[in-house]
């Protein structure tokens, strides 16, 4: 037997090459789709991708320190040494193949039994990540006893291996969540690696009996992955107290709609948007205190921006008011506006709305958008998500506030959704001072809605607001002119002063939001 290792061949190296891209792609998408899996489940998206994204990478060191036992044996000669650690890498491969796949599910099974998320969370990112920082020491070992240049295999190995992990981190977002799934996404990324067995074991003669078991199992996880999305269904169903009547995955957010009786209810993410039970009571109060004001001083608004609502309830209300002339909606999400304007239940609620020729549709990051419109609005009426990510606080900073008010005609009024002044007390007083601090009169009001409890607003303009003796010439089924002016007498434990602006550098607004009364909503 010969002391030295076996030269690979320029296909030998290339396809390791390819593997370790591969594997570093699957890896980081893998990760991904735990992050997501789990800020959908519970919430928390800025610690579910710190324990998703940042424990495998930890474990991912723990697993490159523990390759060094891997055929380390001085005395084996280095074809003995090449052997093991190809054998060793297979296997790693195999056996990162089916995990990847199911961790997610069983994630998601966890959860519905209410067990532990954080801790199988953390489990899983342990497992993957220990198995994956294995790979890259490996195969630079590998590739190193053909070359006897470390440098040169680290370079190669490396190179590849970021490339791979670009490649999982648009892959994933960009085409598989949108356009396969959540959890079928996990079976086609646990294909992957074991696709790569087979053609290496083609590749290399010595592992000939290896390439049955890549195929075996890559086919299996890719046969499976239809089956998956009905089995996936009726474990999200249990999430819901009606039956889901709709699903779908956009590159932004999960949309599902359930009904029970007359009750249709939009969900994103997990989270209530709106019951048609009560909706209106929400809208109306949205809507209508700011644009009676406006008309009471004698500036009957015309033009009308309204920020999110792609539900097109709120636009239902604001196309009551016969003065208005343009209404231009900024969305982020057009699956929203297109389940509106197809969904029977909503398009009844809404009353179609969409199709009124005053309306115009801009989709886009309202963050970004704002700064490009060169119209000054009469109203402009805000009906953004909570604030609990980072990624929204920002559609609550004084910075945006400010952009919002460059945009306000001189009379103009703002008005903005606040979420629970009970359960986030500090979000609604944080709100108001962060509008007074852009020079803005601001104004919390709260309304009783069913289906939330107590909900907040803040109304803002450039002078001082009445709200008394207003004149509500529409058709209302909650709202009366006597009912608005109570709105503003908010009990004392919805007031908290303590509170500071919410800044773009340093959104406060998160941990206001993240207050332990939403334990018992």
């Amino acid at each position: 037997m010969l002391s030295q290792a076996t030269r690979l061949t320029k296909q030998q190296r290339h396809l390791l090459l390819l593997t370790a891209a591969v594997s570093s792609g699957c890896g980081l998408a893998a990760e991904l789709l735990l992050g997501t899996l789990t800020s959908y489940l519970v919430g928390a998206q800025a610690l579910a991708y710190g324990v998703a994204v940042g424990g495998f990478l930890a474990a991912m060191g723990l697993g490159a320190y523990l390759s060094r036992f891997i055929a380390n044996d001085k005395r084996s000669t280095e074809i003995e040494q090449q052997r093991q650690l190809i054998n060793s890498f297979f296997t790693i491969e195999i056996v990162l193949a089916p995990l990847v796949a199911l961790v997610p599910l069983g994630l998601f099974s966890l959860f519905t039994l209410n067990g532990p998320v954080w801790v199988g969370l953390t489990f899983s990112t342990l497992i993957l990540g220990i198995l994956s920082g294995m790979e890259v020491p490996l195969l630079t070992r590998l590739i190193e006893l053909d070359a006897h240049d470390l440098s040169d295999s680290l370079a190669g190995v490396l190179a590849l291996d970021y490339v791979g992990a670009l490649a999982g981190s648009l892959l994933f977002p960009a085409v598989l969540l949108p356009w396969v799934g959540l959890l079928p996404s996990a079976f086609l990324i646990g294909a992957f690696p074991a696709w790569m067995v087979f053609l290496l074991a083609r590749a290399f003669p010595q592992m000939k009996s290896w390439r049955y078991v890549g195929l075996g199992l890559a086919i299996a996880l890719c046969v499976i992955t239809p089956a998956v999305l009905p089995f996936s269904a009726r474990l999200e169903n249990k999430l819901y107290k009606a039956p889901v009547v709709w699903r779908s995955q956009s590159p932004y957010q999960r949309i599902i709609l359930t009904r029970y009786g007359q009750d249709t209810r939009l969900f994103l993410n997990g989270e209530l948007q709106l019951s048609t039970v009560d909706e209106y009571r929400y809208h109306e109060a949205l809507v209508h205190p700011a644009i009676a004001a406006a008309s009471q001083s004698g500036h009957p608004p015309k033009n009308i921006l309204l920020l999110g609502a792609g539900d097109g309830m709120a636009l239902r209300e604001v196309l009551k008011w016969p003065s208005v002339e343009q209404i231009t909606i900024v969305e982020l999400d057009p699956a929203i506006v297109e389940l509106a304007q197809t969904q029977a239940s909503l398009v009844q609620f809404n009353q179609n709305a969409f199709s009124d020729p005053r309306v115009t549709i801009q989709y886009g990051d309202a963050f970004k958008a704002i700064p490009k419109l060169e119209t000054q609005f009469d109203i402009i009426i805000a009906d953004f998500p909570d604030p609990d990510e980072v990624a929204i606080a920002k559609l609550y900073s004084k910075g945006f506030y400010q952009q919002l008010r460059s945009r306000l005609a001189p009379e103009g009024i703002l008005v903005t959704q606040a979420s629970s002044p009970f359960f986030a007390p500090k979000v609604i007083s944080c709100i108001a001072k962060t509008l007074n601090a852009t020079g803005l009169t601001a104004v919390p009001y709260s309304v009783n809605i069913p289906s939330f409890g107590p909900w907040g607003f803040v109304i803002a303009s450039n002078q001082n607001l009445s709200f008394t003796n207003l004149n509500l010439p529409i058709e209302t089924q909650f709202l009366t002119p006597d009912l608005i002016p109570t709105f503003f007498v908010l009990a004392k434990d919805t007031i908290d002063t303590s509170v500071e602006i919410n800044q773009l550098s340093d959104p406060v607004i998160v941990p206001y939001q993240s207050n332990p009364r939403w334990s018992v909503y």
